[in-house]
């Protein structure tokens, strides 16, 4: 059993020579100008979600951290600070809990319009299969992002990624798919391009030019799939405005052999690939995208036991996503007892999008993965922190450790299954990105 021994106050006590964190924080929202010099954070328990440590969560009780240039430089108990670190900027923590930056490694964060009528008609029985068919769902919301103008998609964009960042989110990957064209593709990838340079936060993008076959191409999937992986990819690699490709496998999508042809040119031009697969139906994308060493396979509902043993061998990451579960109020739950048997890494992500799961909360995610999957609050916040960078092929956060980005989240709470506990609400009240503060709480 645990115990914990952490002083917490009603006021956030962030004090340092220069001043409280708020101040900090003003100072640098605008232009991200680097912290000069070390900073250390104390008085704080740290969860570090190192995969070396025998403590859950890999905590260090009283500890300390010092960033230098962005990075972790050292990490350890409060009383073990080398002397060359004792002069270094001094931020007091007052008793909270840190962990490293969370990660949503799955979001469709720019498009135009909602969908808000489609989630009325499902309450009124429609399935989500049945509006796609009758031309609703993803192609509804490529019409809305169409139209709308690159300036239009970068503000709702910014605000939706605003509220993920307040609850902790340092770094986000961002799927097109809702221009299906080559300029409307183009103008969302550019547009989260933009974000990831200008919001204090790290950006992923992937190519998802695959998501759905647009109207002007009904009838013809095999002629859209042509211009996927011809004129559209091209485009975006030479641009460099994708860092993965990510293909929806299922019977209302692209089969996995019109995918293949998709990850064969992505292997092609250098690119990592990604798949959206076995949510409404077993089609064997998970074994697909284990066959091409695919960083993740998400959803994953319909997940048989070949296919967790394919993802296994090959290294890819199951990244569960709760918010279209319970949006779409389906029945099947991800196999993770599988996952687990086979020692499948599971990420936890929003799938934050207009139709399946308008979410704009990692740590609400974090509860649902506790109460509807059966996570453990360690292996849930092991999905948005340490996996969640697995999934996304980064290897340089999602941990706590020496040499790492200096990414963290600051809680407010006295214990860290709190962080699966608590339905809504924000418990973060800190935010450090590359060792700059870059959001506090009030918000």
């Amino acid at each position: 059993m645990l115990t914990f021994h952490v002083s917490l106050s009603i006021q956030v006590k962030f004090r340092s020579a220069d001043g409280n964190v708020n101040d900090i924080c003003q100072r640098h929202r605008k232009g991200r100008r680097p912290m000069t010099g070390m900073t250390l954070w104390k008085d704080v328990t740290l969860l570090t979600m190192r995969d070396t440590d025998d403590a859950p969560y890999g905590m260090i009780a009283d500890g300390a951290i010092v960033a230098d240039g962005g990075h972790i430089v050292w990490l350890g108990q409060a009383q073990d600070i080398p002397e060359n670190y004792e002069d270094a900027h001094a931020i007091s923590c007052g008793g909270k809990f840190m962990t490293p930056g969370l990660i949503d490694c799955h979001t469709h964060l720019v498009y135009g319009g909602n969908r808000v009528a489609e989630f009325e008609q499902r309450l009124l029985g429609a399935s989500y299969e049945e509006i796609a068919r009758a031309g609703g769902g993803i192609l509804s919301t490529v019409r809305a992002t169409r139209v709308a103008s690159a300036e239009e998609l970068l503000a709702s964009a910014r605000r939706r990624l605003g509220q993920l960042q307040r609850g902790g989110v340092t770094t986000v990957e961002i799927k097109s798919g809702y221009g299906l064209d080559v300029d409307n593709e183009l103008k969302m990838l550019r547009v989260a391009r933009i974000m990831g340079g200008q919001d204090d936060i790290d950006v992923r993008t992937t190519f998802l030019g695959a998501h759905a076959t647009p109207a002007e191409f009904t009838g013809d999937r095999e002629g859209y799939m042509d211009l996927v992986c011809g004129a559209m990819l091209d485009a975006v690699a030479d641009e460099n405005l994708a860092d993965a490709v990510d293909a929806f496998c299922e019977n209302i999508a692209f089969s996995p052999e019109q995918v293949g042809r998709l990850f064969d040119r992505a292997r092609e031009l250098g690119l990592p690939v990604k798949l959206h697969a076995e949510q409404l139906s077993n089609s064997g994308g998970a074994a697909l995208a284990a066959r091409y060493k695919a960083l993740s396979a998400d959803h994953l509902e319909c997940l048989d036991e070949a296919g967790v043993r394919a993802m296994a061998a090959a290294g890819t990451v199951a990244v569960l996503l709760p918010g279209a579960f319970y949006t779409l109020r389906d029945e099947r739950v991800p196999p993770v007892d599988l996952l687990r048997k086979y020692n499948v890494p599971m990420a936890i992500a929003t799938d934050s999008n207009p139709g399946s799961s308008p979410v704009l909360s990692l740590s609400l995610m974090i509860n649902m993965a506790s109460t509807l999957f059966r996570l453990s609050p360690e292996e849930a916040l092991l999905g948005v922190t340490r996996h969640g960078a697995r999934a996304l092929g980064l290897a340089d956060r999602g941990q706590l450790e020496v040499g790492l980005k200096a990414d963290f989240a600051l809680w407010d709470i006295a214990h860290p299954a709190e962080l699966s506990y608590q339905v809504g609400g924000n418990l973060c009240i800190g935010v450090v990105k590359d060792g700059v503060t870059v959001a506090v709480s009030p918000f």
